[in-house]
């Protein structure tokens, strides 16, 4: 079969899912693992790669996804998808019935969940075979005609009436090309109880090329748009989701929650008002400055200044706000910095230097939230790296700086909340 490559865009259709759940009650929800791809409890840990070589690949990620996101919000630019080399962040989740259980990135800048499928015309080896939705007594396209085909701005009818998509990613070489489709999404909840969603939209990708890698078997879309899988069980959530990271050398696993169970209820928690702008995947806050001690770096503007992101690694700022929180940080610190080699953190101390890495203060609209060292700086060869990072364009707050707190995305109230938290106690 021929699938001529386009790009796709989701609209907003609200008649987009009628969702039913078996073994979750939406009154206390469902929790997932979540596992950091560099984890030795990852599939992905590789032992061979260094602590500099880890952060440099997480640089150019940070990077590509900075590119993807301004792409998608510059009204002149061509629209495309997450990128696919950004996702940091692995579930587990099971298709069809009886169920096939794969590894997919967990993704809040993406809203498109889809996985690889039998007949592959072009598939990237995933470590396990892809899925083969003949094998599934529940797995069913959707015609052209449907709400969910015309919730994409572009489409393509089968010569069967299938409606086929086509995602082009912002690497240039990246896409994934295959028929949207139905099935029984199915997740091991935390407590020991399987939660089902039947119907569930999904794309069974046939040609999936570029930088995707084994063993992850496709992504999972938690942004904002219609498609997300948030979107698509909102009800059944009571809108709202969190996760809890753990440190990326930590051997234990992070949890990503649903409903009830991703409710704060913790002391010591603050919330800021998720801002409402285009498109509508990405989450957007308002950040109003950074403080160290009694001295304050501030972005020319604060209003939806800033995305927060669970693929993007590394927190960006805009280069001038950027440059008076360096120039902040030197001061605190009072050591002389040294010059990382390939350039890519903009600002590094000798490890021997036993720097004070001081307190940070992000100031979000109504929420301070304190970051430890672990959020800011991290270890790299001989030298302690600052992992924040100027930006030409956007702010992205990264997911170094999210360790160890569970973040509460409430759909319904429109705020994000942020609790201080020992996520590998969780």
């Amino acid at each position: 079969m021929h699938y001529p490559l386009f790009l796709v865009v989701a609209l907003i259709f609200s008649s987009l899912v009628v969702q039913s759940v078996v073994g979750a009650n939406a009154s206390t929800g469902f929790g997932v693992e979540l596992i950091h791809r560099d984890s030795p409890a990852s599939p992905f840990y590789n032992a061979s790669l260094t602590s500099t070589e880890i952060l440099r690949k997480n640089y150019l990620r940070s990077m590509s996804r900075l590119k993807h996101f301004q792409s998608l919000i510059d009204q002149n630019a061509i629209q495309t998808a997450v990128i696919p080399s950004g996702g940091s962040y692995l579930m587990k989740l099971s298709f069809g019935t009886p169920p096939v259980e794969y590894f997919a990135i967990a993704d809040t800048g993406s809203d498109l969940i889809w996985i690889q499928c039998l007949p592959c015309g072009r598939c990237y080896q995933q470590g396990s075979s892809p899925f083969d939705p003949r094998a599934s007594s529940t797995y069913k396209t959707l015609p052209c005609g449907s709400d969910s085909c015309q919730a994409l701005r572009l489409k393509q009818c089968t010569s069967t009436n299938d409606c086929q998509y086509t995602y082009r990613y912002g690497d240039r070489e990246s896409f994934t090309v295959g028929t949207l489709s139905t099935d029984t999404l199915t997740f091991d909840s935390s407590d020991g109880k399987k939660a089902a969603f039947p119907t569930s939209i999904f794309g069974c990708g046939h040609i999936n090329q570029g930088r995707f890698r084994s063993p992850s078997a496709g992504l999972v879309g938690l942004g904002g748009g219609p498609l997300s899988l948030v979107s698509q069980i909102s009800t059944q959530i009571d809108n709202r989701f969190s996760y809890c990271l753990v440190p990326h050398t930590s051997s234990s696993s992070g949890k990503l929650l649903f409903g009830q169970e991703a409710v704060i209820s913790r002391p010591g928690s603050v919330s800021t008002p998720l801002i409402t702008k285009t498109p509508p995947t990405f989450y957007f806050l308002s950040l109003e400055g950074v403080s160290i001690g009694d001295k304050t770096a501030q972005p020319g503007s604060s209003q939806g200044n800033i995305i927060i992101d669970s693929g993007t690694t590394l927190t960006l700022l805009e280069s001038n706000f950027y440059n008076s929180l360096e120039t902040i940080v030197k001061d605190t610190i009072g050591a002389a910095p040294v010059q990382e080699p390939s350039g890519t953190f903009s600002l590094c101390y000798g490890a021997e230097t036993n720097i004070n890495v001081p307190e940070m203060v992000f100031h979000f609209s109504g929420a301070d939230l304190h970051l430890q060292p672990v959020n800011t700086f991290r270890t790299m060869g001989g030298l302690q790296c600052m992992l924040i990072v100027p930006s030409d364009s956007l702010s992205i707050f990264g997911n170094y700086a999210q360790i160890n707190f569970q973040v509460e995305y409430d759909l319904q109230k429109r705020t994000v909340s942020f609790a201080p938290t020992d996520c590998t106690k969780q």
